[in-house]
């Protein structure tokens, strides 16, 4: 059994998305404030927190104005029923999945449809007012839009914790009005759950007792004496217990004789009559489930006898032995309940912080193992789900790439708030290029360390002149530029694909709705004496060689088309291609990156004799140049070059912050404009 989604409606951004999770590890990934946190903290308040407690601030924004409408229902007196139906609530729905094999035990009571082929359960959370609160919650309210909408929203914070609370139901999944009350602890017997925050303070020493590593072992030692079917933790927890207690008999004898010492002059004052004995006694008491905090620090093994402070060891060593320490901890907490839960969902937020590159890798590749490794010590099947939420291109570039989870935080037009989409690339891409290309995708993202997930805008280039040129090229175009359109103050992610490749990206570009600018050659080719198609100058050119050119047009293009393409057709959804083109009117244009440098700097680079001329002289020369060195030498010592136009147009596009109108190339193919 499995839980295989997650549903949440009207909580922060997440007003209305679906999570599909993975049999063991689900990756999110996604931008700084996208919903990422929302979600596990919205499953915290249901699975792990003391009572299921939401504020106004927890409602979707775009739900807030349903508050005002149902309000306004109230004061026309409308039927409760109807009120409550305009009321927002908040919402989690867990689906449940199972196999003919799988024994039902505690998911039976979630499982009420009669369909024998039904192989799913679903359990409803429902944060909503609570019976008879109607009256409470709309009490000393004017119903004026000037003033009753601030002063609504102002006791809806006070009211709101307090009115409201959550009802919990299993439904039918073939049959929503069939549902049965569930109580919130059955739901947490079955569904068990942990929790690694992104904020585990360990870089926090401005507290002389902090000790992060400490309070886990303690939980640790509390799970192991309250879980005697636990034997070996269990007894070594006993075997704890005696040597404080021994140690706690031991202080209590030898400090009553010396404070006896210190006070040999209060038998002088006798006995009092009824007052008893007025010997005085100590009695030392050691908290032995305390211990661990506040009485014992965490070293690190040193020479000499000298032992290091927990705050000794780098962070991430730390980092890494805390969340090891945790998981062990969520495993011995599902050792010890009874009945075991069908499944403990682990949410493990940024488990990158503080560890280098390789580190990263080899912690996602490896968590499975970890699970496996503990339920092997007692011979059973840890049914943990992973959910690891990341920043790291590091961490979902290792994961399985059906297994990763996009979130992207969207405009909302109609209520003017953002909201979370989520794209799972399970679904998103089936039957998206050919098996082969999904392949290449997801080797090549893994090879080259791809950010995608993480950046605002990106671009694809051809090669390694490029790659080494596009930082300063970006730097020398930003000076010109207002504030707001600087690419350097945008999350850019570059990747280098080559000409034969970068169409293979077009559907993840699409499907991740990422602002992609294409820079790619114009590639001329022409049919020698030997009629094989070898390179030429772009005005001796009867086609394109360029995979990616072609795959835009949908077509097989000469350079001539090309040349024509008026610049809105070089704009399809989120993506713009670039290639060459002369710097002028009438001038001569490159075929490659170096030979369009070279045309556009012909100060550095003179070139005599007409367009026709100087474009067969830069096509030369630009043959005899080595990419990396001719790189290099422009990104470091020379100066005051000119960047090429179809670079500067395509990055002063890039750099833009809205969307340009939806244009679909398909529908104009270079030969149509030609014409």
């Amino acid at each position: 059994m499995q839980l295989h989604k997650i549903s949440v409606k009207n909580f922060r951004l997440l007003h209305d998305v679906e999570v599909l999770l993975e049999p063991r590890t689900t990756v999110i990934v996604g931008r700084n404030n996208c919903g990422k946190t929302s979600l596990t903290e919205v499953v915290k308040r249901l699975l792990h927190d003391k009572t299921a407690v939401f504020r106004l601030e927890d409602f979707a924004f775009c739900c807030h104005n349903k508050f005002w409408e149902a309000f306004l229902a109230f004061k026309n007196a409308a039927e409760e029923q109807d009120v409550r139906l305009l009321l927002p609530s908040i919402e989690i729905k867990l689906t449940f999945t199972y196999g003919p094999a799988d024994p039902l035990g505690l998911l039976s009571e979630f499982v009420i449809d009669l369909d024998p082929d039904c192989s799913e359960a679903v359990v409803v959370g429902r944060y909503t007012l609570k019976p008879a609160m109607m009256t409470s919650l709309f009490a000393g309210l004017e119903d004026t839009e000037a003033t009753g909408k601030d002063e609504l929203f102002r006791l809806l914070r006070e009211r709101i914790p307090n009115l409201f609370g959550l009802d919990l139901f299993a439904v039918d999944p073939n049959d929503a009005t069939n549902t049965k009350a569930i109580e919130l602890s059955l739901l947490r017997s079955l569904a068990a759950s942990g929790f690694i925050s992104a904020q585990r303070g360990l870089d926090d020493e401005s507290k002389e007792d902090r000790v992060v590593i400490g309070k886990v072992l303690e939980n640790l030692f509390m799970t192991a004496k309250n879980n005697p079917a636990d034997a070996a933790s269990h007894e070594m927890a006993k075997e704890l217990e005696g040597a404080v207690h021994e140690i706690q008999d031991k202080i209590g004898t030898d400090f009553n004789s010396k404070l006896n010492a210190l006070m040999p002059a209060l038998s002088l004052f006798g006995h009092y009559p009824t007052a008893g004995d007025s010997t005085l006694l100590t009695e030392t008491t050691l908290n032995v489930d305390k211990l661990l905090t506040n009485h014992t620090r965490v070293r690190y093994s040193g020479v000499n006898g000298i032992h290091l402070p927990e705050t000794y060891n780098g962070l991430g060593a730390r980092n890494i032995i805390l969340i090891l320490l945790q998981l062990r901890q969520f495993f011995k907490q599902y050792l010890a309940m009874e009945p075991k839960p069908a499944v403990q969902v682990v949410f493990i937020e940024e488990p990158e912080v503080h560890l280098h590159p390789q580190m990263q890798e080899v912690f996602i590749r490896k968590l499975s193992e970890i699970a496996d490794l503990f339920g092997e010590e007692h011979k059973l099947l840890w049914p943990a789900q992973f959910v690891v939420s990341t920043h790291s291109s590091h961490v979902a570039n290792e994961a399985r790439f059906d297994a990763i989870r996009y979130f992207l935080a969207k405009l909302d037009a109609e209520h003017g708030s953002l909201k979370t989409t989520i794209k799972d690339l399970r679904k998103g891409l089936t039957g998206k290029g050919t098996p082969e290309e999904q392949e290449f995708l997801h080797q090549y993202m893994t090879l080259t360390r791809c950010d995608l997930f993480f950046a605002d805008n990106a671009i694809l280039i051809e090669g390694t002149t490029e790659r080494l040129l596009l930082p300063k090229i970006i730097e020398m175009i930003d000076v010109g530029q207002p504030a707001g359109k600087k690419l350097k103050s945008q999350y850019l992610s570059i990747m280098e694909v080559g000409g034969a490749y970068a169409h293979m990206f077009f559907d993840l570009l699409d499907f991740l709705e990422l602002r992609t600018l294409i820079v790619t050659d114009l590639d001329s080719v022409r049919q020698n004496d030997a009629k094989k198609w070898v390179g030429c100058p772009v005005h001796l050119g009867s086609k394109t060689s360029n995979a990616c050119l072609k795959s835009w047009f949908h077509a097989e293009v000469t350079p001539d088309q090309l040349l024509l393409v008026p610049d809105e057709y070089k704009i399809v959804d989120k993506k713009r291609i670039a290639y060459q083109i002369p710097e002028a009117d009438g001038l001569a244009c490159g075929r490659s990156f170096e030979d369009a440098f070279m045309l556009a700097n012909t100060a550095l680079f003179p070139l005599v004799g007409t367009e026709t001329e100087k474009a067969q002289t830069a096509w030369d020369n630009a043959k005899d140049e080595k990419k990396s060195e001719f790189a290099l030498r422009h990104a470091l010592r020379v100066e005051n070059w000119t960047v090429p136009r179809y670079i500067r147009e395509g990055i002063v596009w890039l750099a833009e912050p809205d969307t340009p109108p939806l244009i679909v190339a398909a529908e104009a193919a270079p030969a149509d404009i030609a014409a």
